[in-house]
């Protein structure tokens, strides 16, 4: 799974070590919230219940005289007090503090009292105070209460040494789950990357597991093997023609070798003249089919569309029209108009002369070409009235070296390019091309490119 990488540089391992750090993060988090939430809550009953205490002192001495020891609180047993006069000096005191100095000082101002000397060694470190200045019997005095902290600093160690053990625990929980929860997820994709590395070249068939969820690794495994699906019609497809190209390019090469041979088998009784003609017959058709391969090769690479301008339709036709041999037939061009598209003219030319070709190849008696402008677009149909095509050929017509009949007899000079290559210069142009459905006998190619906008 990890190749020549590192195996803590594994998506596994990064995703298990970002996720746990995450998860433990907040958990301790919600750990700090909750006992900060509950400091506060200790706080808030503490101050409650010093202040209740305060109130108590105050009611037993409403009268203005203070007695000599003060009441324990009801509801802290702990809680011991003071009450100070406005000069500082003890009022009253709790048992524990009776006849001892003031323990803490508090400005007249304020309610944050200050621990004095006197209160070292009497007084802990860890207790909270309050101070609440009252008038009782007309004088102004300022009661001190106070109570251990031991419950704060329980929580402060409890919480610590929980953290302590437990930040460990919690990381090495988060991490095991993230593990294999990551594993799981990822296994689908490691069985996707098994099958990847066993598919080759020779064996385009195979597939990758789909693992049938909704999710982005079961459209990953779909899209993987769409991606094969057309990587293995391509490779098909290439297979194909090059064993039609090899064919199609051993013919002539067959036909001149053997027509020379016999010559050369009798030299002095040999047809020479005859034996040349022949040969050059087959020169020529070796050399369309080369020029047709070498077509496709540049329509492959995305080239047929170069070297864009204004290309003149009507005269486009006409001059085809005019140096197309007819014999028998009658050719009938339909005058267009002014229509103009921007492509490449040398193979604009091919693309229509193959179509018209293919026409006058069929037809019985006529061929009609028509143009007309509609939606943006120059429509271009070349009709002829011979047998016509069966509905299932009518896109299949299109692929390279098809003949419909299937056979391999080549009294035609075709090489089952000229319409495969016509789709291509069309389609590099931004048009299209198909077989329209005709009643009886007789094609028609349909044929549209996108009209030229003048500017404003």
């Amino acid at each position: 799974m990890t190749g020549d990488r590192p195996r803590w540089r594994t998506l596994r391992v990064r995703l298990t070590m970002v996720a746990g750090l995450v998860i433990t993060a907040a958990v301790v988090l919600g750990i700090v919230l909750l006992y900060l939430l509950q400091v506060q809550s200790v706080d808030r009953t503490l101050d409650g219940q010093l202040r209740a205490y305060a109130v108590e002192i105050t009611e037993s001495a409403s009268t203005g005289s203070w007695p000599r020891l003060l009441a324990p609180s009801t509801l802290d047993a702990d809680a011991e007090a003071q009450v100070l006069a406005p000069d500082g000096h003890v009022l009253a005191a709790t048992r524990t503090l009776t006849g001892l100095p003031a323990m803490y000082t508090v400005a007249r101002d304020s309610e944050t009292p200050q621990r004095t000397s006197a209160a070292d060694g009497i007084i802990p470190d860890d207790v909270r105070v309050i101070a609440v200045h009252q008038i009782v019997g007309g004088q102004l005095v300022t009661i001190l209460a106070g109570t251990p902290t031991g419950l704060l600093t329980q929580l402060r160690e409890a919480f610590t040494s929980n953290l302590l053990l437990g930040f460990p625990v919690i990381l090495i929980v988060a991490a095991a789950t993230v593990w294999v929860i990551v594993g799981r997820v990822l296994r689908p994709v490691e069985q996707i990357r098994h099958a990847v590395t066993e598919i080759t070249s020779a064996d385009l068939s195979r597939r990758v597991p789909e693992p049938g969820t909704p999710d982005e690794i079961g459209s990953l495994a779909r899209t993987m093997n769409d991606m094969l699906g057309r990587l293995e019609n391509s490779a098909g497809r290439q297979r194909r023609f090059v064993a039609d190209a090899s064919h199609e390019l051993r013919s002539p090469l067959a036909a001149i070798r053997t027509t020379l041979e016999v010559g050369l088998a009798h030299r002095d009784r040999a047809p020479w003249p005859e034996i040349a003609e022949r040969a050059a017959r087959q020169s020529d058709r070796l050399e369309t089919v080369i020029e047709q391969l070498l077509l496709l090769a540049r329509a492959d690479e995305h080239q047929l569309a170069a070297n864009v301008s204004d290309v003149d339709v009507d005269r486009l036709l006409r001059d085809i029209h005019d140096s197309t041999p007819a014999g028998h037939l009658a050719i009938d061009l339909e005058p267009p108009g002014v229509t103009k598209v921007p492509g490449h003219a040398d193979h604009l030319e091919r693309l229509f002369r193959n179509v018209l070709d293919n026409a006058v190849r069929h037809a019985e008696t006529t061929v009609r070409i028509s143009t007309t402008t509609t939606d943006g677009r120059v429509v271009t149909e070349i009709a002829d009235d011979g047998p016509g095509i069966p509905a299932e050929d009518r896109e299949r017509v299109f692929d390279r070296f098809v003949r419909l009949d299937g056979s391999r007899d080549r009294a035609s000079g075709t090489s089952g390019l000229g319409l495969a290559i016509a789709r291509e210069i069309v389609t590099a142009h931004r048009g299209g091309i198909r077989v329209a459905d005709t009643e009886g006998r007789g094609t028609t190619v349909v044929i549209w490119l996108p009209r030229h906008e003048p500017e404003p």
